[in-house]
């Protein structure tokens, strides 16, 4: 069987193992996957913003349809005179390039800018993917077209971390409002954990008995359209080491009907899914959008 938390990896977004037991405070990620094309070819765009003791960074890589890197390249921790630059690399004989400029980028507690920057991927003069609010600083420096269509956001990976309550944000749909997503559990010293899952400020899942319920699904509404919530806290209430529990948030597609048609999990505790079906048929039929979260417990 599969297990949850590595269920990306064949789709190129697989970052670490975190499953196990790599250590948290090595350093923070938030992978992001984006569907574009180059030159007529559809292809994903894998941005992975890092943060560590030795400074931030980012990888940028593109994957083919078939899961074939096409090329790659890390744009390791910067001083002062990296935080703007371009790079470019060699696909199908012809050059991509790759533009940021993150010298007043503003950050958050996390490595993933939130505004005041640019990161653009230029192909054949063609502008594959630009992320950033600074968009016309970016059309200037590269002299790149628009695009005939802007790259979907296709999923995010994040590394999250508390005692008790676990924060992020997400976009679930396409020019969507940007909403809190807020993880709440209480596991130790507790008889009877409750785990608590909220949507800005609301309560939108409450799972009791979560001894039993450790894993799950649910669906909620969001924007009023359907969003799949999958959790994993095992590690939380049964592992010896130390290790993440797993959320996994779905857009457009039915959990259930997928796992339904699977129809191939075992194992003595089963997952209710197949995660990494769930992104290869939202790939195929190229809408919907995945967030994935694991939340270490801070000692």
């Amino acid at each position: 069987m599969r297990d949850f938390p590595s269920c990306f990896g064949e789709n190129g977004v697989q970052v670490a193992d975190s499953s196990s037991g790599a250590s948290r405070s090595a350093q923070n990620l938030v992978t992001c996957v984006y569907q574009s094309r180059l030159g007529g070819r559809s292809c994903l765009i894998t941005i992975t913003w890092s943060k560590n003791l030795m400074g931030q960074g980012l990888c940028v890589g593109i994957d083919d349809s078939t899961n074939h890197c096409l090329c790659k390249v890390d744009i390791k921790p910067w001083l002062f005179s990296k935080k703007k630059g371009s790079k470019s690399l060699e696909v199908d004989s012809r050059k991509v390039h790759i533009f940021w400029d993150l010298s007043i980028a503003k950050f958050g507690s996390g490595p993933e800018p939130l505004e005041d920057f640019y990161l653009a991927v230029v192909f054949d003069r063609e502008m594959a993917l630009l992320l950033g609010n600074l968009s016309k600083e970016a059309y200037r420096k590269t002299n790149a077209r628009p695009p005939p269509s802007n790259a979907a956001f296709v999923s995010k990976k994040e590394q999250i971390s508390g005692k008790r309550v676990y924060n992020t944000k997400a976009q679930f749909w396409d020019d969507g409002q940007v909403h809190d997503v807020s993880v709440e559990c209480e596991t130790a010293g507790v008889k009877d954990p409750c785990l608590l899952i909220r949507i800005d400020k609301k309560i939108v899942i409450q799972v009791k008995r979560l001894i039993w319920k450790f894993r799950g699904n649910e669906t909620i509404l969001v924007d009023g359209l359907p969003v799949d919530v999958l959790w994993d806290v095992y590690n939380w209430l049964f592992s010896t080491s130390v290790g993440s529990a797993v959320f996994m948030f779905k857009t457009s597609l039915s959990a259930e009907k997928l796992w339904s048609a699977s129809g191939n999990l075992s194992g003595p505790y089963p997952l209710p899914w197949s995660c990494s079906q769930i992104f290869r048929e939202t790939q195929l039929q190229g809408h919907g959008f995945s967030l994935l979260l694991y939340a270490w417990k801070n000692e």
